[in-house]
């Protein structure tokens, strides 16, 4: 390949180069000892002292030189592995460079002129391949075809990154490198004459964990299903983790069943997938989670900053990101200071005069009449044009929904848009004109349950009104000094306010800020009465477990024991099913929905059930709860983390990591007295999820004395529950029950002082360390999943096969992997057809390209150049739906016969591939065979004892009957076979046999039994012809009764013969039955399946997309 042009010193002290080839501007040389297959000392330290520097020279053997005669200097321009390929570079610079280097009087002239053309030959290379979208795309191109030339894999493999490290093989390390692509991971290392080569593909790793190997701190364990590979000695061991652990998610949302995980846009084109795309995607995810943005919003810039802070009266510097509908901003601190703005929110942008005490000063307008100071922009100009152009589009987007053309005139209305969350009936009169049906709309509630089912005052008391009124002036309070609405300052002090527990009369606005819900509801007007009038009456699954579920959501709150309470219940866990079919409705939904509609109105607690579920919660609500099993996940290594001595007595935390997904699923709803699991509430919508994970640790913190005395994991659970259940708040008085007969019981905990210690103790937990461990955990989730799958797939065929239980796993690997190679490096069209969720098991097709590989890797009897037409055949047979796909069951009873069975049924399916529908009318044709030449080695008939002759016709026929009668209750009835199809069936024994060491015996054997079937066939035709002669008034019945399976019939009593006669006639030769019941070991073929499926594979597709092109 031609490479940036590099000076050298020829003559070195080393002499590690010899030159081969040479004239008046070029040297062509190669590397000393460069394939000395001697072994010697001298070739093996120059191979070992390349790996260990990491020199280009290492993985190109061969290079050419630009030298200027009587000069020192000398560049390096191109360098291959083989002599063909750095022979193509000489004679392309033999024909049209050196004849013009002549013209230049100054040979430093002719060397700039070559080295412009080396530099302009790297561009076009870069520009139409891989590396146009890298930073450093000279770099990158030349990493890729070392690692293309290592590999030999199709283009369509897109390397990502590549990085030198040591692998290690058990105290042994390799010094070497690693290259990272969508979809494996590969190791190249040569050491001492020793070539080691290591590929690894994303969809078999397990999991990845960082971890200390004696003296090494920073190892990176690469765990598979069959062994783990450590590699170490990285530059910077975090970014390489990151970038693993991404790939690797990113491959595995791709590839496996994830049960509802959604891959992001731009990351759904693996040809795109680069370094900065991968570093932009985990940016972005961890805005979205650590302001709550919606899945959608793309990030636009990220920039430092300073922003006026009243409350603090200074500038605290921090980070801007700004998204497509967001300005949010970060404090170095995180959790110090929070601020989010909506554009639909922003009322002007507008720059500021510089001075040296606020440089670059930027001011943003809000409708509340509030404004915000933000300096120390260094791209300010840039960032107004790109807000104001975001917020135009977005208030043309916001006119369109609301039918108000007048608004297309001016972007900015000077009324705030979003004033229907607060007041639904001046809303709903501004835009009745929308509504179609005003009956449905009256259904909706427009209070929250709370303010027409309170508790009865005997649960309150004039104290606890009291605490009500404090905390009511508390939060008036600090809404004067840091703001009301989504906009307000989040500082540690509202934080200190939410454990405390939010009073009342303010927590469904507090819910509907913290979380950004309103903003969502003003987008949307009247979205949810349209939703309930596009779903009324529906039924389906969603429904049905709807209304199982609709008593059981807070059945001892007076709001859900009375019908207005139960039927908004309904109608929002409905709208929200027929909003989100993927999602439907899953269990502990009924009693989140419900929490929310007794302090918010319907539709607001509609948009907050959205909220939850799509952005805070975005993969826990699935088929699988994806989202849920992967923070149990993360919270037990969050146990280790933090809880080291309670670890250090229970090794085994599964089992108190396990009960938290109850926990995580119903956010505490379920598991906390009533009071209590508000509080929770109230810290979720303001924290997210990390949240939940400090309040979870606090609790196991708490009772860690008890749990670390447990002597079983029954009585660690009944420790929590108990626990849990006896967390007080002030308007409850814990009671003990009047059926317990101890008479006493421990004290509570109160839930402000848990969620104040979870505060203090676990405060250090961040976002950013969330997010990667849910990265990480969501891999050995996946696999989990995976592996389930895998065991219903054999549990499934197990019944109807007889192979064993180790050839059905490899088999189900091999069937997997040839699925994932058309994704790979395929069109990736070979996906599972739509189907109902939880309805079909099997996860993996393949189709007819795919069935051809697996077929040539595992049939026992190859045809020659006639195997392709007996593998469509084959194809075409198991494919019973006609959907050119066919599943591992099929698959798997298809080499069952093959393998397992007996010989009768092995005959029978090589009959049916030449009967319709695996044979048609379109296979190659062969000329018929009306004259056989039968074999003089036989006697057209045969002695009976008795003394009489019967001709071999009527004792094939005889045989035939006796065997028909005895299989006539145990077969299915097999349409009879035409001369042509019997000829291609011929055709298809013949070309089995070929290279087999009794082939001329074979050969013989199958002549005798084609003449014999042949003349079986022809008597048979006769019959017919005479039958039908002397019965006219029959004949066409007799004939239509007697092809079935002809297919080419144009005259009565055509030529056929049934499976009973071919099979009665493939019996009589033993060498054919010798053949045909030779056992062939089926471990052995898998074995060698799997060491040649990859490269076969692989070479295949790249012929293939090299003659596309």
């Amino acid at each position: 390949m031609w490479i940036t042009p590099e000076e050298v010193v020829l003559k070195n002290a080393l002499k590690l180069w010899v030159t081969q080839k040479s004239n008046d501007y070029f040297l062509l040389q190669h590397r000393r000892r460069h394939g000395d297959t001697g072994g010697k000392i001298t070739g093996l330290l120059v191979g070992a002292l390349d790996t260990v520097l990491d020199s280009s020279a290492r993985v190109a053997p061969f290079r050419i030189v630009l030298h200027v005669p009587r000069s020192q200097a000398s560049w390096v321009i191109a360098s291959g592995v083989t002599l063909e390929e750095v022979l193509r570079h000489w004679k392309w610079l033999d024909q049209n460079l050196l004849p013009y280097m002549s013209v230049f009087e100054n040979k430093e002239d002719a060397a700039s002129f070559v080295l412009g053309k080396v530099k302009g030959l790297i561009a076009e290379e870069v520009l139409g391949g891989q590396a146009a979208r890298e930073d450093d795309p000279v770099r990158f191109r030349e990493d890729l075809v070392r690692f293309e030339q290592r590999f030999g894999l199709p283009q369509r493999e897109k390397l990502v990154t590549h990085y030198s490290c040591c692998c290690w093989k058990g105290h042994v390390p390799r010094q070497g490198s690693l290259y990272l692509t969508t979809n494996h991971i590969a190791f190249y290392s040569f050491l001492l004459g020793k070539e080691v080569k290591l590929l690894v593909a994303w969809a078999e790793v397990t999991r990845l964990e960082r971890v200390s190997v004696g003296l090494l701190t920073d190892v990176i364990r690469v765990h598979t299903r069959q062994k783990q590979r450590d590699f170490s000695m990285f530059m910077n061991v975090d970014e390489v983790m990151k970038v693993m652990c991404q790939l690797a998610d990113i491959a595995l949302r791709r590839l496996l069943d994830s049960g509802g995980l959604t891959l992001d846009q731009s990351l759904q084109d693996c040809t795109k997938i680069t370094k900065r795309v991968l570093e932009e995607q985990m940016l972005r995810q961890y805005v979205l989670s650590f302001f709550g943005l919606p899945r959608v919003e793309r990030l636009q810039e990220v920039m430092s900053c300073s922003v006026w802070t009243p409350h603090a009266r200074c500038h605290t510097p921090g980070t801007l990101y700004t998204t497509d509908g967001y300005l949010c901003f970060s404090s170095r601190e995180e959790g110090q200071c929070t601020l989010i703005i909506p554009l639909a929110e922003m009322l002007s942008i507008e720059k500021d005069g510089s001075t040296s005490a606020l440089p670059n000063p930027m001011i943003i307008s809000l409708r509340c009449k509030r404004a915000f100071q933000l300096i120390e922009l260094q791209h300010r100009d840039m960032l107004v044009e790109n807000v104001r152009e975001r917020q135009r589009a977005l208030h043309w987007k916001h006119a369109i929904i609301h039918g108000h053309d007048q608004r297309k005139k001016s972007t900015i209305s000077a009324t705030p848009y979003y004033t229907f969350c607060y007041d639904t009936i001046q809303s709903d009169d501004e835009d009745s004109s929308i509504i179609s049906d005003k009956a449905l709309r009256h259904t909706v509630l427009t209070d929250a349950l709370i303010t027409t089912f309170h508790p009865s005052q005997s649960d309150s008391s004039n104290s606890t009104c009291n605490t009500e009124h404090v905390k009511e002036r508390l939060w008036e309070d600090h809404f004067a000094e840091f703001g009301r609405g989504v906009h307000m300052f989040r500082t540690d002090k509202i934080g200190k306010l939410v454990a405390l527990g939010i009073p009342e009369s303010l927590r469904g606005e507090l819910w509907l800020d913290f979380s950004d819900a309103c903003s969502s509801l003003a987008a949307h007007p009247n979205y949810y009465t349209d939703l309930l009038e596009r779903c009324r009456g529906v039924k389906n699954i969603a429904t049905e477990e709807i209304e199982r579920d609709l008593h059981r959501s807070l059945p001892e709150h007076p709001a859900f024991q009375n019908e207005t309470g139960i039927c908004a219940l309904r109608r929002v866990l409905t709208a929200y099913a027929h909003r989100n079919p993927t999602i439907g409705y899953c269990q502990s939904m009924n009693i989140l929905a419900s929490v929310l509609l007794l302090y918010t109105k319907e539709e607001e607690a509609f948009w907050l059930l959205v909220t939850v579920c799509e952005r805070m919660l975005p993969d826990y609500f699935n088929r699988r709860v994806i989202g849920a099993q992967v923070d149990q996940s993360v919270f037990e290594e969050l146990i280790r983390e933090r809880l080291p001595e309670l670890t250090e007595h229970i090794p085994d935390v599964s089992p108190l990591a396990s009960v938290s997904l109850t926990w995580f699923l119903t956010l505490f709803l379920s598991v906390l007295p009533f009071r209590s699991a508000l509080c929770v509430l109230d810290s979720f919508f303001y924290y997210g999820i990390k949240a939940i994970f400090q309040i979870s640790l606090a609790v196991l913190d708490t009772n860690a004395t008890e749990l670390c005395a447990c002597t079983d994991d029954g009585q660690a659970l009944m420790i929590l529950a108990s626990f849990l259940e006896q967390v007080t708040h002030e308007e409850e008085t814990h009671v003990c029950s009047d059926d317990d007969d101890d008479g006493a019981s421990s004290p509570g905990v109160h839930i402000t002082a848990l969620i104040t210690d979870a505060y203090e103790r676990f405060g250090s937990l961040t976002v950013k360390h969330v997010e990667m461990l849910r990265c990480r955990h969501r891999i050995q989730v996946l696999q989990a999943h995976e592996d389930t799958s895998k065991d219903n797939a054999l549990r499934l065929v197990t019944p109807d096969v007889t192979l064993s239980q180790e050839n059905l796993s490899d088999l189900y690997d091999l069937f997997k992997t040839e699925h994932f190679i058309s994704i790979y490096w395929g069109d990736g069209v070979c996906s599972s057809p739509p189907v109902a969720a939880g309805i079909c098991s099997e996860h993996y097709f393949v189709d007819r390209a795919q069935f051809k590989s697996l077929y040539e890797l595992l049939v026992p009897f190859l045809c020659g150049s006639h195997t392709d037409t007996v593998a469509q055949r084959t194809f075409t047979l198991l494919d019973h739906d006609r959907d050119n796909l066919i599943n591992f069951s099929q698959f798997t009873c298809w080499l069952n016969i093959l393998y397992c069975e007996e010989l009768n049924e092995r005959i029978r399916l090589l009959y049916r591939l030449h009967i319709p529908p695996a044979m048609t009318e379109h296979d190659e044709d062969s000329p018929p065979l009306k004259s056989p030449v039968l074999s003089s080695r036989r006697p057209l008939h045969a002695d009976l004892p008795n003394g009489e002759r019967m001709s071999y016709e009527d004792q094939l026929k005889q045989m035939l009957q006796n065997w028909t009668r005895k299989k006539k209750q145990e077969e299915k009835h097999l349409q009879h076979m035409n001369q042509r199809e019997f000829i291609q069936f011929c055709k298809t024994l013949y070309s089995m046999f070929q290279g087999d060491p009794c082939e001329a015996d074979l050969f013989q054997a199958i002549g005798m039994v084609t003449s014999l079937v042949l003349q079986i066939g022809e008597a048979q035709h006769r019959d017919q012809l005479s039958t039908g002669q002397g019965e006219a008034g029959g004949a066409s019945g007799h004939t239509h009764s007697t092809v079935i399976g002809g297919g080419t019939s144009e005259s009565d009593g055509d030529w056929s013969v049934s499976f009973e006669q071919i099979l009665a006639s493939l019996l009589t030769e033993q060498v054919l039955v010798n053949f045909l019941e030779r056992p062939v070991d089926l471990s052995a073929k898998i074995i060698s399946a799997k060491t040649l499926q990859y490269h076969k594979r692989a070479g295949l597709l790249t012929i293939q997309h090299a003659a596309v092109r």
